[in-house]
Order: C-alpha cells, then sequence, then structure tokens
C-alpha cells in the first residue's frame, strides 16, 4: 500500500545543493515540495563530520540563497585574523535545521527524513517501512555530486589482524596516545587531521603522512567574501595563465603570485582540486618530515605499511588513520535539465551551493527545458592541473552564459553565495574598480591561453 505524496518536486537529498536549490525555486515560485534523505535530517555529510572539520572557505559562500551562514563576520583574533569566520559542523548542521525549519512552515515543503529513495518518484521509510508515491512530482537528484567520507567508506586497503585503523571520526574518542600516527590520503581531510594534531601538542616526529600525490592548495587570503580581493585573485589568475608555457606553469606562477600553495617546494603537485587552506596551517603541515611518498596505500600490518612502490616499516603500537575516501566525485557532466530528472551541478567555478541555487532560481523563472539548460550550464571539478584548465574555461563560459540575461545577472549579483557579486556599495570603491579593470584586461589572453592546455587534457 502507497500513500500518495501530491507535489511538484521530489528533491532527493537534503544536503547542501538539494537545499540551495529548495530555497531558491521555493522563493520564486509557488510550487510544493518533498525532500527526501537517507539521514535523519538535513545537512548531507555534515552530519556524519569528523569533530574538528571547518568549512575550508568562508561561511558567506556556503548554504542558501536566503539565509546567511553565521554573521558576515571578519575574525579579530587568532591564527586567521582579518579572514572572514568559517563554520564548524555543529554550526552548518544547526543551520541547515534552521533552514528546513522556515521552508516547512511555509507549508510548501515537507520532509522525509531516514528515507530511501527507490526511483520512478517511489520512496519508503527506513524506520517505519511505510511507502510513498509522488506520481506527478518532477524529480531533482541532488545526489550526483554526493561526496564519499572516511566514516561511511572502508579503507581502500587491506587490514592485517593487530593493526590499528580508525576512521578520521574517531580521533576525537581514542582514550590513550598511540605509539605514532600515519595518516593517510592527500586532501583536504588529511590536511585537517595533520593539522589538528599537531595543533593538539603531537610532535611532528610522531606522524607519519601517506601523500600519494601532492596536492595545489588555494590561499585562503585570496578567496574572501571582498569583491576587491576575490576580482583580484581571478586578474592575478588569468595574467599567470596568459603568460605561462603549461598548465604546471600556470600554478607555478599562481603560486608566485600568492594565490597557491603547496606543502613542498621541491615537490611539483599533480593534483589540483584545490581546497582552500591558510598559511598557518601551511607551516604546521610542513613541519611533519616523514612523508611517504611510494603510491597508494595497499596493506596494513601492525609494523608495515605496503605500497605500490614499496614498504614502510612502523612502531608497534601505530594507529593508521584513514583519510583516503574518493571525496570529490567526477561522474562527468549533464545537462542539468533532463526529462529524466533536474541534476544540480556548480556553474560558477568551485561554488556548488551557488550553482544550485541558480538551478533553483532558473526552474522558477523560465518554462523551456532547452533555455534553462542554455543559461544555466554546468561546470566540472578538477583533479589534476589539465583538468583545472579545462574547469576554467568551461565554468567561464557558463558565468558567461548567464550574465547575458539581465535577470540572472541581477540575481546573481544580490546573492552572497556569488563569490564575484559586487555590492551596490562596493560599485565605485577605487579598489574594486582597479580589480575589474585588471581582470578585463587580462581574461581574454588567460583563457585562450587555459583553452590551448583544456584541448590537450
Amino acid at each position: 500500500m502507497e500513500s500518495i505524496v501530491d507535489v511538484d518536486y521530489l528533491v532527493v537529498g537534503a544536503g547542501a545543493m538539494g537545499m540551495a536549490f529548495v530555497d531558491a525555486l521555493t522563493a520564486h515560485a509557488d510550487v510544493s515540495v518533498a525532500v527526501v534523505d537517507r539521514r535523519h535530517g538535513p545537512g548531507g555529510h555534515w552530519l556524519d563530520a569528523y569533530g574538528f572539520v571547518r568549512l575550508h572557505q568562508a561561511s558567506a559562500f556556503y548554504g542558501v540563497a536566503s539565509t546567511l551562514l553565521g554573521g558576515g563576520r571578519v575574525q579579530s583574533e587568532g591564527p586567521e585574523r582579518g579572514l572572514h569566520e568559517r563554520a564548524r559542523a555543529a554550526e552548518v548542521t544547526e543551520y541547515y535545521a534552521r533552514v528546513l525549519a522556515h521552508l516547512v512552515r511555509t507549508g510548501r515543503v515537507v520532509f522525509h527524513g531516514r528515507t530511501e529513495y527507490l526511483g520512478d518518484r517511489r520512496f519508503v521509510s527506513l524506520l517505519s517501512g511505510r511507502r510513498f508515491h509522488a506520481p506527478r512530482a518532477r524529480v531533482v537528484d541532488a545526489r550526483y555530486l554526493s561526496p564519499d567520507i572516511p566514516l561511511l567508506t572502508p579503507p581502500p586497503f587491506a587490514v592485517e589482524d593487530g593493526a590499528q585503523v580508525v576512521a578520521v571520526n574517531e580521533l576525537v574518542r581514542i582514550a590513550q596516545a598511540p605509539a605514532h600516527y600515519v595518516i593517510v590520503g592527500a586532501g583536504k581531510t588529511a590536511t585537517d587531521t595533520c593539522v589538528w594534531l599537531l595543533h593538539n601538542g603531537v610532535s611532528p616526529d610522531a606522524i607519519t603522512w601517506v601523500r600519494p600525490r601532492d596536492p595545489w592548495l588555494l590561499n585562503r587570503a585570496v578567496v574572501q567574501p571582498d569583491p576587491a580581493v576575490f576580482l583580484g585573485m581571478a586578474a592575478d589568475t588569468m595574467a599567470a595563465a596568459a603568460e605561462s608555457t603549461s598548465a604546471d606553469d600556470v600554478f607555478l606562477r599562481m603560486e608566485e603570485a600568492g594565490i597557491m600553495l603547496r606543502f613542498d617546494t621541491a615537490v611539483t603537485p599533480t593534483m589540483a582540486k584545490t581546497p582552500t587552506l591558510a598559511t598557518w596551517e601551511l607551516e604546521l603541515a610542513r613541519t611533519i618530515e616523514d612523508v611517504v611518498r611510494l603510491g597508494h596505500l595497499r596493506a596494513v600490518t601492525p609494523t608495515r605499511l605496503v605500497l605500490d612502490d614499496g614498504e614502510v616499516r612502523v612502531p608497534g603500537g601505530t594507529l593508521v588513520v584513514h583519510c583516503a575516501a574518493e571525496g570529490l566525485k567526477y561522474p562527468g557532466l549533464r545537462p542539468i535539465w533532463s526529462a529524466e530528472a533536474i541534476t544540480p551541478q556548480p556553474v560558477r567555478v568551485g561554488f556548488p551551493c551557488f550553482g544550485a541555487a541558480l538551478t533553483g532560481y532558473v526552474e522558477a523563472t523560465r518554462d523551456d527545458d532547452a533555455e534553462k539548460n542554455r543559461v544555466c550550464q554546468p561546470s566540472p571539478y578538477s583533479d589534476t592541473p589539465g583538468d583545472w584548465a579545462t574547469m576554467q574555461v568551461i565554468g567561464g563560459d557558463a558565468s558567461l552564459a548567464l550574465t547575458r540575461d539581465p535577470d540572472l545577472r541581477e540575481w546573481a549579483n544580490t546573492t552572497r553565495l556569488n563569490p564575484s557579486r559586487i555590492p551596490e556599495d562596493r560599485a565605485d570603491d577605487p579598489a574594486v574598480v582597479a580589480a575589474r579593470s585588471r581582470l578585463k584586461e587580462w581574461i581574454a589572453p588567460g583563457r585562450a591561453r587555459l583553452a590551448e592546455y583544456a584541448a590537450r587534457a
């Protein structure tokens, strides 16, 4: 027996992209929405996050268009004094709970938590077993780019009897200091883990870092909710691209300009997912000298690490910390609007919440799917420097497409989620005018050079 849910939209996934879509859609159209999620509440992977995680970008860039995450504050103390605040996991989940409560109070949104989507507009409660059907709803697949996280992903290596391996989440619950730590992974989670351990008094000599690939990281100081700073960074990026000789050279030039960071200046990174990092975090991470670059970890024994290109001995009593989940997904771009579903994806490079909110706004204000796809083009995530060049070209085309429509341009420039917006009171600011002028000077030659690298990727 199925219960009929009579709604206009069925949104599968209440993570960041699903919530941003629903918020913008319902703000601009009188429609009804059912949101289903396997988790008990909104917020997606933040409900399963490790205890010391924080947003790696400024809070103002994250969340939904109608509601600012945090207070838009600049930090006045600590190692990130002068940079915009970054929310902790508890703040993010509480924020999404408030956003959902507001949406439900409108009477146009219903939430089904701990619910499994079965396909064909059908879903079932994992608590009661009740089955539901939304026969006329348009499906919105907000799970397409859902990240894998260590807590919910088995270690991608064998674990022999006697070896101690934990997901990063368990670090906040260990009751006794291990003889040694091995951190497995080269991404933001592994970096967070190393920085947190060092910040809490663990000696750098007590940490081995298994880094299959070295990453490029964005300097957080140049990715801020200030148009002079953000547009200045964009101008410097295009200048670096225009004067470069290869995708790797773009990154080296961006490093010289203070945009990109790397852990070891003797190693040219091959990973370009480019999460943000502060210089104080970089300095701490660099104190770890025992970095293993022998490929991916394949097996752990009580005293050995077995990798693609060799073995490394570790002390007995070593704790191996699994931070090696896939994280970002690369399933390939698809049209956001298709007969099967609406599939929110990033539109402006590196800012998925803005892309999902824009998708919601476009769905609310336009009728023809072909027209929607014309003005709202998906942009990929990057993995390598070559991918990054491709992402910049595709993302640049997407940004140009949305600026050709006056209403989209106006909406984007009033939405805090948009990193390149220029508030009215800053339009004549000399620093903003100078940054815009430099960006206008360099964007064409920069994009032309990036297009060459994208064609080779």
